[in-house]
Formats: structure tokens, sequence, C-alpha cells
């Protein structure tokens, strides 16, 4: 295993970090499976990866309060506590969910009791976003989070990202932040945070840590066979994960990736492809090949959306480039389960495309001349319940 440093931080961090909230599940079938309680974790699979993964020299562990109902934590508590010094613990404050500041401790003390430790190696703030990051720093959570790392409950402060590459960077200007959590993969490259966010933040000093490198599964699972076409012509013969990792760890202000991996052949894989980890290995030549294989699968898009935002934001609060993509997903990826269960389950009313005013105010900034309102329609009657 490799290993790179985790900003300023010092800390010594596998290039594969275990994500954890895609265990095998008892009977689960379906995305939704992964946030439902009801739906057990298979411990005895999900244990048998976690050692290999250790034994293997991975030492970054990312879970989150609603991951798998709740077990996610849990679980890691159990199976962790014996090697408790060798890993590094990620797990995240459900922004979400916060309504007065009593939450933050009340949160706190729930995962330390579910992840049975004295310390969280890494606390991030979930899925912070223009509105979720305003609310935090109306409640102080930067008050909070300097008590909590004087008091030893947390060695790192952090956060999760899913918004424009604006509000990011103010984001990471504001407070003396350890690490940041973006989704980055060669199809996201100007999607969020996005490659201008990545250098940013690593300019910062801050440490860069990766969701989402395959898109949860979208660039290796069903892969359309003009796109297995692409990579087949390639002198270079790799699978399309070791593509897609290897183009995220070939930038150098990468510090971790994670996967969030279902099965033992998924660990054994990936922890194959990151004994080759190095940034600034990828040829001429292989990147021409997956940036080939990006242009196609945009070729393949429904909407032209390219992510700009800006299109937002939405006076009724509509995420009309999430909507978008969601849409463009469910045909292009073939998974409509996943994008079903982000659509009606991880936006709020307020973020879907069927709050839509049919103001016709976001068309007026479209560079792509998309007629927004009617589009979300489209987006609604395919997604919604």
């Amino acid at each position: 295993m490799l290993y790179r440093k985790l900003g300023k931080t010092g800390c010594d961090v596998s290039v594969l970090g275990f994500g954890c909230m895609r265990f095998p599940i008892v009977g689960g079938v379906s995305a939704v499976d992964l946030f439902d309680p009801s739906k057990p974790i298979d411990e005895t699979a999900a244990r048998e990866m976690i050692q290999y993964a250790i034994e293997h020299g991975v030492n970054y562990f990312d879970t989150a309060y609603p991951y798998h109902g709740g077990q996610s934590e849990v679980f890691l508590g159990k199976y962790l506590k014996p090697c408790r010094e060798k890993v590094l613990i990620a797990t995240k404050l459900p922004t979400w969910l916060v309504q007065g500041r009593d939450d933050f401790e009340r949160f706190l003390g729930e995962q330390l009791n579910r992840l049975q430790t004295d310390h969280i190696d890494f606390y991030l703030l979930h899925g912070l976003n223009r509105q979720s990051w305003a609310k935090m720093k109306e409640l102080d959570v930067i008050d909070f989070l300097n008590q909590v790392l004087a008091d030893g409950r947390i060695r790192y402060a952090g956060f999760s990202f899913h918004d424009d590459v604006k509000i990011f960077k103010e984001i990471v200007d504001s407070y003396h932040w350890a690490i940041c959590q973006i989704q980055y993969n060669y199809f996201d490259e100007y999607y969020q945070a996005g490659k201008e966010g990545l250098n940013y933040a690593a300019s910062k000093g801050t440490g860069v840590v990766i969701m989402e490198p395959l898109r949860g599964g979208k660039l290796t699972d069903r892969i359309p066979v003009q796109i297995q076409k692409l990579w087949d012509s390639s002198p270079v013969r790799k699978t399309p994960a070791e593509w897609a990792l290897s183009w995220v760890w070939n930038h150098s202000g990468v510090s971790t990736v994670l996967s969030g991996m279902s099965s033992m052949a998924q660990v054994v894989e990936n922890i194959r492809i990151a004994g080759d980890a190095k940034a600034g290995t990828l040829s001429k030549a292989e990147l021409q090949v997956v940036a080939g294989v990006c242009e196609a699968y945009r070729n393949m898009l429904q909407i032209g959306c390219t992510g700009c935002a800006y299109c937002v934001p939405c006076p009724n609060g509509v995420n009309i480039p999430l909507n978008f993509s969601l849409y463009n997903d469910s045909f292009m990826f073939k998974d409509e389960d996943l994008n079903f269960m982000l659509y009606n389950h991880m936006l709020t009313p307020e973020q879907k495309a069927s709050n839509c005013a049919e103001c016709s105010e976001c068309e007026e900034h479209c560079p792509q001349q998309i007629k927004i309102p009617e589009e979300l329609k489209k987006v609604h009657a395919r997604l919604a319940q």
C-alpha cells in the first residue's frame, strides 16, 4: 500500500480509503437499502473485507451518521475497536438534522458511543452547501469545533461538500480545516468543487479526500458498448475501475480516494490498483483515452447541462444542476434505482424539480439556452415516486 500526507495534518494516509456506505447487506438489492435500518449489514462478509483491507495497509475508514440507517458507525465501532490505534476513523455531523446548538453535542456523543472510541480522528460537517453552511455559521459551529478539538474528542475538523466552487472556496477560507471531502472523477472534473476546488484546497494545505471516484459504480458497471470499445482501443489494458481510480490518483493534490466497496472482489481489485497509485504517472496517450471516454459519455446527455451553475440560486430553491445531473445519469449509466433514491430521499422538497414555479428567470442566465422549466418537468416525471 502506498501512502500520502493528508494535508497539513502530517498523517500518513493510505491512498485507498474504505468508504463505509456500501457494505454488503443481508437481502439488499438497491441503493435505497443503504439507508434502511431494517436491512442489516452482512457482518460476516463485511468483517472479512475490513480485515483484508487492514492487513493490506488500508488505514482510513470513512463513515457517517446515516449510513446503513445508523448501523455503519455501530459496525465499525465493534470491529475496529481491537485495532483502533492502527486506523484513522472519519465520520460526519448530520448537518440537516441539527436544529440547535445542543444538537452538536448530542450527535457527537452518540457517534462516539456508536464507534466505541473516546475520540474521532476526522470529524466532518456532512454535505455542506450554501444553505447548510449558512445555518452552521448561525449556530456557531466553529466555536463548537474549537471546543471539541481542545478537549480531544476530535483530532481534526473537516467538511464534505456538494455545491458550486464559489461557495467551496468561501468555506475553505473560513476556518483552519484539516481536510475537505469532494466528489471527483474523470466525468465530474468540473462539477461542484471540481478541479479548481481541488487545487485551491491543496494550495492551502487542506487535505483533499475524494469521494465517488467511480460515481457510485456507474463508471464500472453496465458499461455501454461504445464506451467499452474505447477502453479496448487503448494499447494499455486496464479495467474500467483501474482507469477511473488511476485518473484520480494521478492528481498530486489528492490525499486519499474513498471507495465504497460491497464485496471482497472489489476490495482485492482496488488494493491491487492502489499499488500503482502515484501522481503524474499517466501518459499523454492514456489521458487522451480517458478524455475520449468522457466525451462519449457526454454525447449521451439528454439535457445539455454543463453544471456551470449560472442558473442558481433559484428563487424557489430548486437545485437545477443536480436535478439535471440525476436525470442525465439515469439514461447514461442505466441505474434508475440510485437516481430514484437520490431524487426522492436525498433532495429536500424545495430542491426538487417539482418546486419550479416556471418564472424562467434561470433561462436568462443559461449559456446553453436550455428551456429549464420544460426540462424540469421531464425530470420529475421520470424520477418522482
